[in-house]
């Protein structure tokens, strides 16, 4: 089995945000994997696992980003996890790419490791925390004309081999809900779906010097003007940074409190 994981690079989120130009202010020294991809990374290594020894010894987990160099530190957290193989496609002309132009990159990835092999599965996270647009997994599997299993809590790969499916739970309110797909196919899953493991010490080690393969447009036959700002459906017209905190004001309660309490409330229209 070969699956493909879609990660991304992102600002710590302990890190103040700001824009420039329009675009998120990224700095190379505080950015990390998004951590929500943590949880897609394993659900593919699990799925792995789960398969006879044969297959698993002839099986592979790839992750691919779109970024600068600086996300070669969020592929090697991968390695050592576990991933057999990273990829990293960067290009001036992606700068400024909203989530179509980013996608139409990813699928375009997706398809030159496919003409290696055939790709099973493609999995992501089910958000980014800089963006939380939520939806790259449904655009990447328009993209691909592949169907989509979105928000999964559960993920298992049954069937045999050349006739395999994709079947998801989804926890819904007071219910589960079961969906399955047949492979190839894309798999979001949510933070609930697993608990991403520790890496081990050999892995880390490993990780270190693990090369992570750079590819441009160029190699994967993408226009530089199907991406970037000339190709963004969307576009940052004002930012501006959070206002400050008030003070906080406090009240010592000597038996007016509640009154206290409900004339700060009506003061600064809170009912």
């Amino acid at each position: 089995m070969r699956i493909v994981v879609a990660v991304k690079y992102v600002p710590d989120i302990h890190a103040d945000r700001g824009f420039e130009g329009g675009r998120v202010v990224r700095r190379p020294e505080e950015g990390t994997l998004n951590e929500l991809d943590e949880n897609a990374v394993e659900a593919a290594l699990r799925l792995v696992e789960s398969l006879p020894d044969d297959e698993r010894a002839a099986s592979e987990v790839v992750v691919v980003t779109v970024a600068g160099a600086a996300a070669d530190s969020a592929v090697r957290k991968t390695y050592q996890l576990g991933v057999d193989r990273g990829v990293r496609v960067s290009d001036d002309a992606i700068a400024g790419s909203d989530y179509f132009g980013t996608v139409r990159v990813l699928a375009a990835a997706v398809r030159r490791l496919a003409d290696e092999a055939p790709v099973d599965l493609v999995v992501t996270g089910m958000a980014a925390l800089d963006g939380l647009g939520s939806v790259v997994p449904t655009l990447l599997s328009a993209e691909l004309g592949l169907p989509q299993l979105t928000l999964a809590g559960a993920v298992e790969v049954v069937g045999e081999p050349g006739a395999r499916t994709a079947r998801v739970t989804r926890e819904l309110d007071g219910v589960d809900e079961v969906l399955e797909a047949p492979l190839p196919a894309v798999v979001s899953v949510t933070d609930h779906a697993n608990e991403p493991r520790f890496p081990n010490f050999k892995l880390i080690m490993a990780a270190r010097t693990k090369p992570v393969e750079a590819w441009s447009l160029a190699d994967l036959g993408v226009a530089p003007g199907d991406v970037g700002d000339a190709a963004a459906r969307s576009r940052v017209l004002a930012a501006s940074p959070r206002p400050p905190r008030p003070e906080v004001e406090l009240v010592v309660d000597k038996g007016e409190g509640g009154r206290a309490l409900a004339e700060y409330l009506i003061r600064n229209e809170l009912v």
